[in-house]
Parts: structure tokens; C-alpha cells; sequence
């Protein structure tokens, strides 16, 4: 059998302009003049190529019935979705069905092996349960979370503190909302960041020690990284970059788009004119109240290069400001464990098809935005805030981020 992978098409479907249909997709930098799809894991751009019968059509319609692409279209054409389902249904064999291969590794690359569990669930009417159907009935820990952020909306709209004051003064937030505003309706995809220790200084490096929380469909994963930049990455550039915290609203995009060896998926502030930030002005390498009456509030300003990112294995921040996520593990819809360290890259170096290295769990969390958001939506709302927050829901506390963390990085406590 032929192995599908990124910009397979099934005969008579390449599209007669390339360029225009990777538009959605390709805004940034030098993707926007890109006629290949970037196949990010390997480094490299991936044509379109034409088969000689309608299987990747037919595999888009297995991913579609079995829960893994709600949103996607069945064209013929191994686009990113494809893509990122794929990988979804080989991570799915790899940890969760009981009948799979823990050897799997999610490349998104559909051969013999992923083939026969294609065939598998076929017969077997298996329907994955990260389906859109489960949204139906969340579980307790979703719905505890919906109860926390709407919660927090009311605090901080009644007891803004002298940041969020600030940012409320902007006229413009641009992709930055204000607090009245704030939206946490269950039919959208919340990306939440628990910002911890922010108000240490850390004079050598900010470590990966920071925990993210992704809801969807009723469902819980958690990840880890960094909310804050790390002084090995800023160097001796400007002050660094704090992202305020609050709701941001984030897109499908690139991070590396000047690097062309490097360009690799992200999420990007939606408005192009950015989101907020809070520039470290004393230097100290930690968020204080103090950073903001420094230099009045100049030292808040629009920065549209604070992207949500990968950060290889975990060892050190790749920040300079941005948002970034561990590839070594994560906590799945069970709160189990999932260890990708055995395929997970610790650099750009390994990300090429000789490696056959990924971005691990980064890759999943990427890969649930793109195939559980809703139709026709292009976005992503990121809810950042401290660990402190968390006191206010007893189904919670800071002993939450703690033992979420102790699981996946116990040097991070």
C-alpha cells in the first residue's frame, strides 16, 4: 500500500492554485508565499502529490467517524487537519486503546502499521472518547474549571489589581481583552496558563516550571512550560517581556517565520497588532507591581511577537517572552501520565527525517486546537493566571498546579 502523509492527494484533487488554498494557513513571514504545505517536524516543505485512487479521502472519512477530525473536510487533500488527526489517532493507539501499540510513535505519517488499526476500529464501530459527543457531559474537572474562570471573571472585574488597572485604561486592547469581556463559554477551546514564582527574581533563568491546562469537549489535558521569559533567551535585548495576565485571543500560525530552517507551528496573537506585555523594567527578572510605576505606564506596551511555542524537553526556557510548552510529557483526559520522551526532540537539530524525532507533547496540544475547534473558527482563548487564583474555588487551591506538576516535572516544585 502507498504511505500518506502531508500534501498526499488523492487523483484529480491537487488544487489548480496552490497558493490560494494554503491562504488560511499560510500568513506569516515567509510562509505567506509558500506553495507547499511545511512539514514542520521534519524541517522541511512537502508538495502537493497526486495518487492514483481516493484513499486519502477515505482515511479522512475514518478520522471523521471515529472522533478524531469533527471539523475537518473530506477533499481528498492531506492537509494540516489530516495531519494533526492522524497524529491524534497514532498518539490515541499509543496510550489509550487497549488493543494499540505502545511503540507508535504519532509522525503523522499513515503506513502499514497505523493502517491495520484503521482497519481494526473499522470493524469494530470504535469511536475515540475525545469525540465531540462527549461535550455533552463533561467531566467533574471540567466542569469545576468552567466554575473557576467564571469565578475569577467576577473577581478580577470587582478587584482589578494594578496591572490588570492599566490595561483596563488601554482604549485598544487589540488581542488582549479586558476582564468584563472575558468569554468562557463551553462551546470554545481554553488554553489556561498557571503562572507561578513570577515574583521571584531569577537571576540566572526562569525555569520550566509553570503548568498549562487545555479544555475541550468536556475534557481535561494538562502540559508544562514557561509563562515567563527566561534571561539566557532575552540576553541583553530590551527589558523582558511579561505577558500580562487576563484572556488573549490567539490564532493558527508560525513561530521562527524569518528562520527558514526552523519555521514550525504556533499560536500567534490574533489581532496583528499583538497582545500586552509588561516590560521588566528594574531588571530584576520577576513580575512585580513595581515594573509598572518604574517608568509610569510606558512599560506597558503592544508586542505582536508573543507567540505560544514549543520548548524542546523541558531543561531550559526557550522563552524570551512567549508562551512555551514541554515536549517531554503530559497529563491526558484520564490524569494519567503520557511519557513522549522516547520520540520527543530536545532541539531543532533532531527535527529532520533521519531523526524521525517530533515535538511530543506539544504536537497533541497543537493537534487538539486544530481538530476540536468549531467550524469556520480560527481561534484559540488563552486565559493566563497565577497560581494564587486557584484559592478561589475550594475544588481547587495551589496544591492543584503542584501536584500536576510534581507528576510530570518533580524538579520544577
Amino acid at each position: 500500500m502507498s504511505v500518506f502523509s502531508l500534501g498526499s492527494c488523492d487523483i484529480g484533487k491537487i488544487p489548480a492554485n496552490r497558493k490560494q488554498f494554503l491562504k488560511p494557513y499560510h500568513k506569516d513571514g515567509l510562509t505567506a508565499r509558500a506553495v507547499s504545505f511545511r512539514d514542520d517536524d521534519r524541517t522541511t516543505w512537502r508538495s502537493f502529490r497526486e495518487g492514483q485512487a481516493n484513499d486519502v479521502a477515505e482515511l479522512q472519512e475514518f478520522l471523521f467517524k471515529a472522533g478524531f477530525m469533527p471539523r475537518g473536510v473530506i477533499d481528498g487533500i492531506f492537509d494540516y487537519v489530516t495531519q494533526a488527526a492522524a497524529r491524534l489517532f497514532q498518539e490515541y493507539i499509543r496510550t489509550i486503546d487497549p488493543d494499540g501499540d505502545p511503540s507508535m510513535v504519532p509522525d503523522g505519517i499513515v503506513g502499514t502499521i497505523t493502517m491495520k488499526h484503521v482497519e481494526r476500529w473499522k470493524s469494530q464501530g470504535i469511536v475515540a472518547d475525545w469525540d465531540t459527543s462527549k461535550a455533552q457531559n463533561p467531566s467533574k474537572e471540567y466542569g469545576d474549571w468552567i466554575k473557576l474562570l467564571n469565578k475569577s471573571k467576577e473577581h478580577y472585574k470587582a478587584n482589578p489589581g494594578p496591572i490588570m488597572k492599566a490595561v483596563n485604561a488601554f482604549g485598544n486592547t487589540h488581542s488582549t481583552i479586558k476582564a468584563p469581556d472575558w468569554n468562557f463559554a463551553t462551546d470554545e477551546i481554553h488554553l489556561i496558563g498557571i503562572r507561578r514564582k513570577q515574583d521571584k527574581s531569577e537571576a540566572n533563568r526562569r525555569a520550566n516550571d509553570d503548568l498549562f491546562v487545555l479544555l475541550l469537549n468536556g475534557l481535561v489535558f494538562k502540559f508544562w512550560g514557561s509563562t515567563d521569559p527566561s534571561k539566557n533567551m532575552v540576553g541583553t535585548r530590551r527589558n523582558a517581556p511579561f505577558l500580562v495576565e487576563g484572556q488573549h485571543k490567539y490564532r493558527f500560525g508560525w513561530h521562527k517565520i524569518s528562520v527558514e530552517k526552523k519555521i514550525y507551528r504556533a499560536l500567534k496573537p490574533y489581532d496583528p497588532a499583538g497582545v500586552i506585555i509588561l516590560r521588566d523594567l528594574n531588571r530584576d527578572h520577576a513580575l512585580t507591581p513595581h515594573d509598572l510605576t518604574v517608568a509610569g505606564s510606558n512599560s506597558l506596551e503592544l508586542n505582536n511577537s508573543i507567540n505560544i511555542h514549543w520548548s524542546g524537553m523541558g531543561q531550559s526556557n526557550w522563552s524570551a517572552g512567549c508562551q512555551v510548552i514541554v515536549g517531554k510529557n503530559y497529563i491526558n483526559n484520564k490524569n494519567e501520565l503520557v511519557d513522549c520522551s522516547k520520540f520527543a526532540s530536545t532541539a531543532y537539530s533532531q527535527l529532520n527525517s533521519a531523526s524521525k524525532k517530533t515535538k511530543g507533547a506539544y504536537n497533541v496540544l497543537a493537534d487538539l486546537i486544530v481538530c476540536y475547534s468549531k467550524p469556520g473558527v480560527d481561534y484559540v482563548l488563552y486565559t493566563l493566571g497565577r497560581e494564587e487564583s486557584l484559592d478561589l474555588d475550594a475544588n481547587f487551591g495551589s496544591n492543584y498546579a503542584i501536584s500536576a506538576l510534581r507528576k510530570m516535572n518533580p524538579s520544577a516544585i
